[in-house]
């Protein structure tokens, strides 16, 4: 039983990270998408770019947070698997940029590192925690 706690609240504290993480970067893309981009230095040249930014990464990134926040509130077991997915895909996404685009700037090589982290400890978190079915 205390396995299944400290579980739990190592499950709770990663899924709590990430939404804080996750909701900066959208609320943060809400109130400016050129600041959200400032941090990959391009420009948005254009009200369509602004709204592009604004809606990937604020709008869907708020339902991905609004997601977290009821699976930790409701399920761990699936908010860690969710997270597991989610950060293999950003994951993915740089290693395939590598592949056919070429090496990644200084902000790339960070977040690959970054997300292959995140991917790790919940792949790790998920394989630790009992089965609940």
């Amino acid at each position: 039983m205390e396995a299944q706690k400290k579980g739990q609240v190592i499950s709770r504290i990663y899924i709590g990270f990430s939404i804080l993480s996750l909701a900066y970067v959208s609320l943060l893309s809400l109130y400016s998408p050129q600041m959200t981009m400032d941090l990959v230095q391009t420009t948005l040249p254009n009200t369509d770019a602004m709204s592009s930014i604004r809606g990937i990464y604020g709008g869907v990134g708020m339902v991905i947070v609004a997601t977290l926040v009821y699976l930790f509130m409701k399920d761990v077991r699936k908010g860690v698997q969710f997270l597991a997915v989610f950060w293999f895909a950003y994951l993915f996404s740089r290693l395939l940029t590598m592949w056919i685009d070429g090496p990644l700037g200084d902000f790339g090589k960070q977040w690959l590192v970054i997300e292959s982290v995140m991917c790790l400890i919940a792949v790790t978190i998920t394989y630790s925690l009992p089965k609940t079915e």
